[in-house]
């Protein structure tokens, strides 16, 4: 968690690096990755700080983000059975959601079991490195599309956006359960999703 000060530039970077994993995920995977380890990096070490202590706050991020950014980069076949794994997982909360909000109501619809995004975000990874081409042009398509309406959802104002860029931790805002208001959000998710995939298929990721 960042403090507040600093949520514009997290959104901004949300935005650039969603834009950048959506429709070129494949062609720049590398700075994908390193982008996406600073968020990560930046998330884990700034979240062990006193919220009342700013500078050591954003010092930590920084230098947790620089740590996780040389991992993933480094790490390159991790890396994509990272992406093959998150996308197991996103799959497991979607699934999960969308089998129990039926009976949940009104009621937040909770966690799906560990168990289930143990297996699927296993499943992901052994199925990422077998097409790794494809599940790259996929997961960033999509990873980076969800990005992008996390940051712009945060330029425009949206307390919850706010939050999620500002923990870089863009999936506190689930794609397939939007908030009251929001229900545009998954469609506009998948649409973009799309979009960049033909784009990273036709032009950007034909060739690396």
């Amino acid at each position: 968690m960042l403090p507040h000060a600093y949520e514009l530039p997290a959104t901004v970077l949300l935005v650039l690096g969603g834009a950048v994993a959506c429709f070129a995920g494949y062609r720049l995977f590398r700075i994908v990755l390193a982008v996406y380890g600073f968020i990560l990096g930046a998330m884990l070490a700034s979240s062990v700080m006193g919220i009342s202590n700013s500078v050591a706050m954003v010092v930590a991020a920084i230098a947790g983000g620089i740590v996780g950014a040389a991992i993933l980069i480094f790490a390159y076949f991790v890396g994509i059975a990272l992406v093959g794994a998150g996308m197991g997982a996103v799959v497991a909360h979607i699934a999960w959601a969308a089998w129990r909000a039926p009976s949940a109501g009104p009621a937040p619809v909770p966690d799906p079991p560990l168990v289930l995004v143990v297996v699927l975000a296993s499943l992901g990874a052994f199925i990422a490195m077998l097409l790794q081409r494809y599940v790259i042009i996929v997961g960033t398509s999509f990873g980076g599309a969800w990005t992008m309406i996390v940051g712009g959802l945060a330029l425009a104002g949206d307390r919850g956006a706010e939050k999620a860029a500002s923990a870089g931790n863009v999936w506190i805002l689930y794609p397939m359960t939007p908030a009251p208001g929001r229900r545009w959000v998954p469609i506009v998710w998948i649409a973009l999703g799309l979009i960049g995939m033909g784009v990273q298929l036709t032009l950007t990721g034909r060739k690396r």
